[in-house]
Formats: structure tokens, sequence, C-alpha cells
């Protein structure tokens, strides 16, 4: 179990890395020079949302001080627009502009086919379906020990 747990994440980040790359390979295929991949796939996670950037950084693979830099990369670009919140003067919210709502819809198309590939290349088509609910189990997992700072001999088998 110890060597299933250190391989399954190293491969997490493996994915994750090859699926950067995928991406990548996309923006290169659609002739977008402007944005990188992390940059796309922060702006995936926006979609017809207005966010901060602390929002952006809880729901995304990406660290605090990343998202700031790339935040600023899009908006020199002008795939979105940042405006203060009304509410609190502090945060800035950031939404998408036309140019990156065609991004995005680029990027869905580009997920579509993913899937119906996918669907072809599966045994079994609730297969992804068990592989996301085993990554949701260990994000709770994790959460649960980075919440209350147990041990996770301490944490409760409902995670």
């Amino acid at each position: 179990m110890q060597d299933t747990y250190a391989d399954v994440i190293a491969l997490l980040e493996r994915t994750h890395r090859r699926f950067l790359e995928v991406v990548k390979l996309e923006l290169d295929n659609l002739g977008v020079p402007d944005i990188n991949n992390m940059q796309a796939m922060i702006l995936f996670n926006i979609g017809d949302l207005e966010m901060t950037v602390g929002e952006l950084t809880t729901r995304g693979c990406y660290l605090g001080a990343n998202v700031s830099y790339n935040v600023k990369k899009m908006l020199e670009a002008g795939y979105i627009v940042q405006q203060r919140s009304l509410h609190d003067r502090r945060a800035v919210k950031v939404r998408l502009t036309e140019k990156g709502l065609a991004l995005r819809a680029k990027l869905a198309g580009m997920h579509d086919r993913h899937v119906v590939s996918l669907g072809q290349v599966l045994e079994h088509t609730d297969d992804l379906v068990s592989t996301h609910k085993t990554l949701r189990k260990l994000e709770r997992f994790w959460t649960q020990i980075l919440a209350f700072g147990t041990r996770p001999s301490q944490v409760s088998p409902a995670a």
C-alpha cells in the first residue's frame, strides 16, 4: 500500500504536467501565442464567473504567487478584466473578456473531443467515474489533515 500511495502522488503530478503539455499543443494548434498553458487553465476555471485571486487559488492546481503573475499577464493580453469588489475594497475580482470567453469556448471544445476519444479508449465507461470518486476521497483526506492538523490515523474514514 505504501508504494502504491507514493506512486499515486507521483502519478498525479506527472498526469497534471502531461495535461498541461496537451493544453500547450492545443494553444499552438489554435495559433494562440499570447497565453501559456497554465494561464489557459486559469482562464478556463474562471469561466463565466467573477472571482478573486484567492478563489482561483483554491479552485485550481496553482500556487498563489503564480496566480497573481498569470492574472497580470492575462490582463495585459486582454483575456480578463479586473475590478475592486464593492463589498471589500481590498479584494480584486476578475472575469473574462470577450476574447477570454472565445478562447474558453475553444478549450471546452478540446475537452469535448477528449471525452469522445476517451470513451473509445476506456474498456468500461465507469472507470473514469470510479477514478473521479477515488481522487475526491483523496482530496478530502488531505483537506481534513490540513484543516484539523491531524495525523492520518486520526482522519475520519468517511473522508
